[in-house]
């Protein structure tokens, strides 16, 4: 019997902040801009609000990509670019820069020696090149048996959908899968409406309340303390 861990990619198992700020950085400087740390934190903010848009259908994954640039550009003052063709340039850099969170590649190695039967995969709402290129410049994907893209499935997490052609493509039935994830709303969220069991990964806020409302099964705060988890999981404890 094999165990199947569904490991979420960002501040999960790879660092998307670091890489993000650094991609930037490098995109806005090539193209003689301004880069700077407030620019930066404008950005993610802006972003992560348009990927919790992604996440609810309400926009588009292009008009994601259109719009996060387009605002970039005009705290630029450069708004005569053309957005898309900038993002392209921040994808393919990013995708040449994977940072592993701290202790991450320690632990993806204890997990495959350590459980019997262990599978581990990724579950990602990224762009293809991007997800797939962060993983390699890494060196994770020697330690993974799948990676599963939004952008390559045709849904995203947190619809069931995702999931179920997570589990179709793995072969396993649900009570042999685990999702392990930083995010309530595409993580945790995608695991409840998929009827997988779940491990909520360094929590942050109202631990008590999320749990409640998103039928969260585990929380782990360290590597440390997410192995010890997976492994009483894994053994049926």
């Amino acid at each position: 019997m094999h165990r199947n861990f569904l490991f979420d990619l960002d501040q999960t198992l790879l660092d998307f902040h670091a890489t993000e700020r650094l991609a930037l950085q490098l995109v806005l400087n090539e193209n003689g801009l301004p880069f700077s740390e407030e620019l930066y934190q404008d950005f993610r903010a802006c972003n992560k609000a348009l990927w919790l848009r992604l996440e609810r259908g309400e926009i588009s994954r292009t008009e994601l990509f259109r719009r996060r640039f387009a605002h970039v550009l005009r705290l630029c003052g450069a708004e005569g670019r053309e957005p898309l063709a900038v993002n392209d340039a921040f994808v393919r850099s990013m995708a040449r820069n994977g940072i592993p969170m701290e202790g991450a590649m320690d632990f993806v190695r204890r997990l495959r020696g350590g459980i019997p039967g262990a599978r581990l995969y990724v579950i990602t709402n990224g762009v293809t090149v991007n997800a797939k290129g962060r993983i390699a410049s890494t060196g994770l994907d020697r330690y993974l048996d799948g990676v599963f893209i939004s952008e390559e499935l045709g849904a995203a997490k947190p619809a069931r959908a995702y999931f179920d052609r997570c589990l179709q493509e793995i072969g396993a039935p649900p009570e042999d899968c685990i999702v392990i994830g930083d995010s309530l709303t595409s993580d945790m969220l995608g695991a409840q409406n998929a009827g997988l069991c779940s491990v909520w990964f360094r929590p942050e806020g109202d631990a008590a309340e999320a749990v409640r409302k998103y039928d969260i099964d585990f929380c782990a705060a360290s590597f440390d303390e997410l192995y010890t988890v997976l492994a009483a999981w894994a053994a049926g404890r």
